[in-house]
């Protein structure tokens, strides 16, 4: 790769060695950042550059590492000590160089680009990117273009953020650099995704074949999150957790500053699709104070306020809901989590009968009802602008208008395929209709969602939580269970097998892997004992009943986790408490955060599953609530596995049978 700005040394005399290892470093550094996308190396590399330039008394190479120290992004220094670090190398360097060259102006951009991204004001930055254009300077210009695009991810700016994008991708073709191109089509790829383009995947596609040919690691991980986003919208949650940590994975390896909030970020949306979103309480309240979120990164306050009144602590949603609002909602700044932040306002707002804060986020998220509501860099999806717009209305009590926000949320959701929000909108519209004094509607609306989620291959997730499910729906005493026997003959038997926090299955060859759940320790112990019928009350008894189940003339209550999985889980977690311990001494920032989450996830496990003095809570001793008990979670377990493999899937479905009695018949 060219670089017309690369300082050049006379490699004699007494600095000869340091002069050599000084361009050694700037090229590693170079290649690092442009090439592979390693943030985390080109940081380290272009740091030592500096102060090496710097002992040497070398302006041009000092120049060259302040530019290469900022990063791929804007904002990559989130604390006050890297930000201000960072402005003043810039600010120092460029008095010591001649203003009129070509890095001067590169730097003036840099710092145009970081000033102008924490105050929302990109005079600066746009008036820069015209003299770039004006100079033909072509890294100026790609610069600029890319830093002026980050700068410009707010909601009103759709049509300038395309223009630029694509001046991005003709222009990398004269910077000659592999990284233009890449942000080029990366921001072309955002940018569809954030107005909504029914064709943005397309695009997503031609640059996931760029990297196939090449890796790019900083690039790779906002791609690696936008198939997060896709897997929810999909309404694959629990695939799309999975991808979700793979993704922070790969952030943490790209020395991505955004590794750990995206996560926050992902389990967000992921929970809030499942009814969960009070567990996040303690992570939330963390993220919200954590320096390596955005400083105009307001989304974990409003998911907060939320989740806090989820989980019944109204005071501490008032509270974030109140720190949000300050003097007034609308000084927020137009980020690129702007949108996602006013849904969990209007969000906020409705649960807890804030009419006031219902109408002013109305106000000011009205004129963008045509977008999506997503957030980041296409991290995260909550669907369409109009359900926040419903859900506000709700909360100012008008509710006729709510429901023409909601049903056209229904339509636009739709048309994004994203069967969570279309669920969550149609039952706002539910209850919208039956404030509207329209229950009849209400109802039709009720079969319509019940409709559709029959005709998926995995039942559309409810906002309300896992398990309320209609018990009509369960099998009956028996149901089934001859056409089973029958059709399975002649089939193998599954195999499962624990890893973690999760269970591997196979069949023929194929295997799977799908989460923890009650339901799939009910498989395992059917899958384990073939052609065996089990009382469906012993199942709920836990698998340290199987031994007495046969003189046992009525079963005592189910522990929600087995003795085996608590224990596993408490296991865990004093692991993960010597790993944080070791993390937090080491100022491994990112992992520690990873494995926070972790923590946090199983100690919401176990207090769901226990009860006072850390003893089992348990189901009824009812024979009937525990075959409804069984059937449901069995159910749910099916469908994920069949969501992930429909062979394996189909399989289970043909030969497992529930009703007072359960059994797995493979043959």
């Amino acid at each position: 790769m060219k670089n017309v700005d690369a300082p050049v040394r006379d490699a004699s005399g007494p600095d000869a060695r340091q002069a050599g290892e000084l361009r050694t470093l700037l090229e590693e550094g170079t290649r690092a950042v442009v090439d592979d996308g390693d943030l985390r190396a080109g940081r380290d590399r272009f740091e030592r550059a500096y102060r090496m330039a710097e002992s040497l008394g070398d302006t041009r190479s000092m120049a060259v590492a302040a530019l290469g120290f900022g990063g791929l992004w804007v904002h990559e220094h989130r604390t006050v000590t890297g930000s201000v670090l960072l402005e003043s190398r810039i600010r120092g360097v460029l008095e010591l160089l001649d203003p009129q060259s070509s890095l001067a102006l590169r730097l003036r951009i840099r710092l145009a680009g970081e000033g102008g991204y924490r105050s929302s004001d990109n005079t600066a930055v746009l008036a820069l990117l015209e003299q770039a254009r004006a100079r033909q300077n072509p890294l100026a210009r790609a610069e600029a273009l890319s830093l002026a695009h980050h700068c410009l991810v707010g909601p009103e700016h759709g049509a300038l953020r395309r223009e630029l994008a694509g001046e991005l991708v003709a222009q990398s073709f004269l910077t000659s650099r592999r990284s233009d191109l890449l942000m080029g089509l990366l921001w072309q790829t955002v940018d569809m995704f954030l107005d909504g383009d029914p064709h943005a995947e397309r695009c997503l596609v031609e640059l996931r074949g760029l990297l196939a040919e090449r890796d790019h690691l900083a690039v790779g991980f906002v791609v690696s999150a936008m198939e997060v986003m896709l897997a929810v919208r999909a309404g694959r949650l629990d695939e799309a957790e999975v991808l979700a940590r793979a993704c922070t994975e790969r952030g943490i390896a790209a020395g991505d500053v955004n590794a750990t909030v995206w996560q926050a970020a992902q389990l967000v949306t992921i929970r809030w699709y499942q009814g969960r979103v009070g567990e996040l309480v303690p992570l939330l309240s963390d993220v919200v104070n954590s320096p390596t979120l955005s400083a105009v990164d307001d989304h974990a306050l409003a998911a907060l306020a939320v989740a806090a009144v989820t989980a019944g602590d109204r005071r501490k949603a008032v509270g974030a809901l109140a720190t949000l609002c300050g003097r007034d909602l609308g000084d927020l700044p137009r980020s690129s989590s702007w949108m996602v932040t006013m849904h969990g306002v209007a969000e906020a707002a409705y649960l807890l009968d804030d009419t006031a804060t219902g109408a002013r986020v109305y106000e000011l998220l009205s004129p963008y009802a045509h977008l999506p509501v997503v957030g980041s860099l296409a991290v995260a999806c909550f669907g369409s602008a109009h359900h926040a717009l419903g859900v506000a209305a709700l909360a100012t009590g008008d509710a006729e208008r709510a429901v023409g926000h909601l049903r056209e949320a229904v339509r636009r959701n739709l048309a994004l395929a994203h069967w969570p929000a279309v669920n969550a909108s149609w039952e706002r519209l539910a209850v919208a209709l039956v404030r509207a004094g329209r229950p009849a509607e209400a109802d039709a609306v009720r079969q319509e969602m019940a409709a559709a989620a029959e005709k998926t291959a995995e039942p559309l997730p409810r906002t309300a939580g896992r398990d309320d499910a209609d018990p009509q729906d369960e099998d009956k005493d028996g149901q089934g269970q001859g056409q089973g026997q029958g059709q399975g003959q002649g089939q193998p038997t599954v195999s499962c097998a624990r890893l973690g926090r999760k269970w591997r299955i196979e069949l023929r060859g194929r295997s799977v892997l799908v989460e923890h759940s009650v339901g799939m320790l009910h498989l395992v112990v059917l899958i384990a004992n073939p052609r065996q019928e089990i009382r469906a009350a012993d199942l709920v008894a836990g698998l340290t009943a199987l031994g007495e189940a046969a003189g046992r003339a009525a079963a005592p209550g189910q522990p929600v986790l087995d003795r085996a999985a608590m224990q596993e889980y408490r296991s865990r977690l004093a692991r993960l408490r010597t790993d944080l311990d070791a993390f937090r001494a080491a100022h491994d920032q990112d992992r520690a955060a990873v494995a926070q989450a972790e923590h946090d996830w199983l100690v919401s496990q176990l207090a769901g599953a226990t009860g006072l003095g850390g003893r089992a809570r348990r189901f009824s001793e009812s024979e009937e609530r525990s075959r409804v008990a069984v059937s449901k979670a069995v159910r749910r377990a099916l469908d994920r596995i069949a969501a992930a493999d429909a062979a394996i899937g189909e399989h289970l479905r043909q030969a497992v049978h529930t009703g007072v009695r359960c059994s797995y018949w493979p043959a």
